[in-house]
């Protein structure tokens, strides 16, 4: 019989934390870990990645789509340095994460060993709550411990760093004493409502506003119906960051979208003509986009106190949970009949609907890419999950998906890392293998992380109870954001030597691998496309050739600046005259008044 290890005392924490899954790469830094997993992989499930960056993408997806704690393992040294990346996603979109990383026997620290690096002061930052290298065996279910609960108790991923050595030793029997701290997988999180006379004076402040406005952000996930009722009370309409779309319905008139460089001209009227702004669960960061300071005063609800007032001058601060803050300042409130800013609302976002479809609907080169997502539209199914990679797609996205309720829709929202899609509807996937999985990526992001992990879902498939994984990719050979910001944010003419991309057949690829592919090259054939997607008995990659001479134009007014500095740009092209119609075409669409 194998001797009990200090690592089968983490496998059976893990399990102790509800984990069933782990996520990560293996190396000699972990052998003693790897084979404490092996003997309990009838409890807890290891997930091999092709890299240990997008293994960490999985957890931090998995933290996402479930609620849950994502848990991803690295070797030490280079394998420790990949993880940085899908921990900083973690850290910035606030989802708990807890990794757990090799290093060499303590015996040989200090010598400047093979792969040796100082893991503590690379992840200082981080996992800035909690980071923290074990010295003796007794430690590790006090670190475990502690490492859970910070993760849940601050939505940040937190680091266990293991040695070899210690991965290996016999399983300690602890005792109470001095010297020796005995600890319990358990937590609560606190009931956080805000102060009585907080919300007197945020209901002052709201029912005395004509033009109120609310931006919802993530933190607003279980506040739907709290969120729709405020805003009904105070005849207000609703703006979301880019993290908090799921969690309104688009489908009501008075929901205005996305706010930002990438959002609805619906959210830029709204934002730039209310007078006061309730903010709920939001971090956004396109200031440029909020109310301009002295314009509207504003209320903010988060849990997270250290976020209030982070992003716009805010006179009263609600820290707490969304729905109970909500629901308690809706008592506070004064019912409003339908007014004329009611009616503005709606007004502006039936004009960003038609605007929306409008645009769809430009002829392109060979196909636009916002028809590739419109025509997703009424085919979703309305159990499906979704993912979404960083880069042009993410626009189209916002701007042209209406989700059903209960969809969820994740991406690297703060950090916006490429990469993250297939490492994400992977995560999403094993959580819930009972519905489809819906991925948009450009080539820039696929060639970068999605194609290799591709090869994790053609392993897995067949375990899936539906196989549906389908895999939008927008193929324009471009890294086209990039691209338009260089003509927007600094007058740049396109530099191909960095914008350019090497043609990836990936239809082909796919079938290479044993999925289906469906590439598609004129508009008309989306919706078929879609529709054989969703009839297919395997994971289904579409590589559609998308124009990448169409704009990404915020929404106005600040989107009538930015086309001047687009122009400048595209004027010192040699091949900019076809962008430059479209440019102009898309101002003409956002100027005219019946839009």
């Amino acid at each position: 019989m194998t001797e009990r290890t200090v690592a089968d005392v983490i496998v059976e924490r893990l399990g102790s934390w509800g984990v069933d899954r782990v996520f990560g790469y293996s190396g000699d830094g972990i052998n003693g870990f790897m084979g404490a997993l092996r003997r309990a992989r009838d409890r807890i499930e290891f997930v091999q990645a092709r890299h240990e960056e997008t293994a960490a993408f999985m957890a931090v997806g998995h933290a996402k789509y479930t609620g849950g704690v994502g848990v991803v393992t690295s070797t030490q040294g280079p394998g420790a340095v990949h993880l940085l990346n899908g921990l900083y996603d973690a850290k910035l979109d606030g989802v708990p994460v807890v990794a757990i990383v090799g290093q060499q026997s303590r015996t040989v620290l200090g010598s400047a060993y093979m792969q040796e690096i100082d893991l503590s002061a690379l992840f200082k930052d981080v996992a800035s709550q909690f980071v923290q290298l074990v010295s003796t065996p007794e430690q590790v279910p006090m670190v475990l411990d502690r490492a859970f609960r910070t993760a849940k108790a601050t939505s940040s991923p937190c680091v266990v760093i293991v040695p070899h050595d210690i991965q290996s030793a016999p399983a300690p029997e602890l005792e109470q004493k001095h010297g020796i701290v005995v600890t319990a997988p358990s937590w609560s999180s606190a009931a956080r409502t805000p102060r009585e006379e907080d919300l007197d004076a945020a209901a002052a402040l709201l029912n005395s506003a004509q033009k109120v406005a609310l931006l919802v952000g993530q933190g607003a996930r279980h506040a739907a119906a709290e969120v729709v009722a405020v805003a009904e009370k105070l005849g207000a309409g609703i703006a979301t960051s880019l993290l908090g779309k799921p969690y309104v319905d688009e489908t009501l008139p008075f929901a205005v979208g996305t706010m930002g460089h990438l959002g609805t001209t619906a959210s830029a009227h709204l934002l730039g003509n209310c007078d006061a702004l309730l903010i709920v669960g939001s971090n956004d960061p396109w200031t440029e986009f909020y109310p301009p300071p002295g314009a509207a005063r504003a209320v903010q609800i988060d849990i997270d106190e250290k976020k209030i007032g982070n992003r716009y001058p805010v006179e009263v601060g609600l820290a707490g949970d969304a729905a109970s803050a909500l629901a308690a300042l809706d008592r506070k409130l004064e019912h409003r009949p339908r007014g004329q800013w009611r009616s503005d609302v709606e007004q502006e976002v039936s004009r960003w609907r038609i605007l929306a479809a409008d645009r769809a609907a430009v002829p392109a080169t060979p196909v636009n890419p916002e028809r590739v997502v419109r025509e997703l539209n009424g085919r979703l199914p309305a159990d499906a999950q979704l993912s979404i990679d960083v880069g042009s797609c993410v626009y189209w996205y916002a701007r042209q998906l209406v989700l059903p309720r209960g969809v969820p829709a994740h991406l690297s929202g703060t950090l916006a890392s490429m990469g993250c899609s297939i490492p994400y509807g992977i995560a999403a996937k094993l959580a819930h293998p009972d519905r489809p999985l819906v991925a948009l990526a450009g080539d820039g992001a696929m060639q970068m992380a999605g194609i290799a992990e591709l090869v994790t879902v053609a392993h897995r498939w067949r375990q899936w109870q539906d196989p549906r994984f389908v895999v939008c990719v927008f193929n324009n050979r471009e890294l086209t954001e990039v691209t338009w910001e260089q003509r927007e944010s600094e007058g740049e003419p396109r530099f191909a030597d960095s914008q350019e991309l090497p043609d990836f057949p990936f239809a082909g690829y796919a079938e290479l691998l044993g999925l289906q592919g469906i590439r598609v090259e004129d508009p008309d054939q989306l919706g078929d496309a879609w529709e054989q997607a969703f009839a297919a008995d395997r994971p289904v990659v579409i590589e559609v050739l998308t124009d990448p001479e169409v704009p990404l134009l915020p929404p106005f007014p600040a989107g009538k600046e930015k086309a001047e500095s687009m122009r400048k740009g595209l004027a010192a092209e040699d091949d900019g005259g076809r962008a430059a119609e479209l440019l102009d075409t898309y101002v003409s669409q956002e100027e005219r008044p019946d839009a």
